[in-house]
């Protein structure tokens, strides 16, 4: 396994395919990560693990699959993220999301918002750990791809020791491949969905004490992870991580993922020459019907401290928004750009060196 060391002990129960290929993932994220968004960050990285945003069981068996599925082959490593809770529904879309050549299938047991609540998915399955189980058995009986869950630490008055440790048997009994820990809890009652992502206390240990507890099942580390760098800390405690809201509001961080956390070369040297290399990709679209707008709205956090990032934001979410709108439009954007420009932060520093 790559990085591992005697003093990562944990991991030598975890097989090395399971491990590497959730060593870091970028978080699925409502009305985010669409596959233009997708496309664009493997631009930036080719080893980090992709999520969808999160699909209902109902849409994926009811809904317009050729829309609410579509994905680039570039897109690979490829997790199907969804939400429900009725085992042989989720069995039905486990099957859908394999036949169409996903990597992965992800079980949402994480969001706290009411829409999810009302369909008794997300967060609120805490509370069932014995059926979270059960829709684990049924999807990992109809396909031979890994499956997977993302949880909180706990919700409302759990105690999040008890909590967490009832649920991760559940699944891990169940055969779950890995086990993704929001280190928060979700408070179903008194916060919104934005300050559950940002008031409960982030608790790294009791994850780490997680995995302590079970060698043999794959834990991967989200919530409140802003670089990077700050994320390789947690790899010595745990298998991998997952970078969310820093991963998409600045997405010029990815940049420094192949090289620091997989020890490879970046696919391209700095976010400029990233965001160049979408232009086809853009041109494809439009011929197809897609607005520009819909593409480049992922990419206004690209740059930082770089001169002409106020000229290149400004044209992109004026320009870019119009209904003729071609690829020239991110073509003169980036022209705004200093091209000898790095972001000053230490992990863009680092792979410049």
């Amino acid at each position: 396994m790559q990085g591992e060391t005697s003093a990562s002990a944990p991991k030598a129960l975890i097989t090395s395919r399971v491990a590497d290929r959730h060593r870091f993932c970028i978080a699925p994220m409502m009305e985010w990560t669409d596959r233009h968004c997708r496309f664009f960050h493997r631009l930036l990285t080719r080893r980090a693990r992709l999520y969808t945003e999160m699909l209902t069981t109902g849409a994926v068996l009811h809904g317009d699959r050729a829309r609410l599925l579509a994905f680039d082959a570039a897109e690979h490593p490829l997790a199907l993220q969804l939400g429900g809770s009725d085992p042989r529904a989720l069995a039905a879309c486990a099957r859908i999301g394999a036949d169409l050549g996903f990597h992965e299938i992800n079980l949402n047991a994480g969001c706290p918002s009411d829409r999810v609540q009302d369909g008794r998915f997300g967060a609120c399955l805490m509370a069932e750990p014995a059926l979270v189980g059960d829709c684990v058995a049924a999807m990992k009986a109809a396909v031979s791809i890994p499956i997977t869950v993302k949880c909180r630490i706990g919700i409302d008055q759990q105690d999040p020791e008890t909590a967490l440790e009832i649920f991760a048997h559940a699944i891990e009994a169940a055969g779950a491949d890995a086990l993704i820990v929001h280190a928060r809890k979700a408070w179903l009652k008194g916060l919104s969905p934005k300050e559950n992502r940002e008031v409960p206390p982030l608790d790294y240990d009791r994850v780490y004490r997680l995995k302590a507890a079970h060698q043999n099942l794959a834990v991967i580390l989200n919530g409140g992870l802003g670089g990077v760098e700050q994320a390789l800390a947690h790899l010595d405690r745990v298998d991998g991580v997952m970078m969310g809201r820093a991963a998409y509001q600045e997405p010029w961080r990815l940049i420094a993922v192949d090289p620091l956390v997989f020890g490879e070369a970046a696919r391209f040297r700095s976010p400029k020459a990233a965001a160049a290399a979408l232009v086809p990709y853009i041109e494809r679209e439009l011929a197809r019907g897609t607005r520009l707008h819909s593409i480049t709205r992922h990419l206004l956090g690209l740059f930082r401290a770089v001169p002409g990032v106020r000229g290149f934001r400004r044209h992109l979410a004026g320009a870019a928004a119009m209904p003729q709108a071609g690829a020239e439009i991110l073509v003169e954007a980036l022209a705004l750009v200093a091209d000898e420009a790095m972001d000053g932060d230490r992990e863009l520093a680092h792979i410049a060196a």
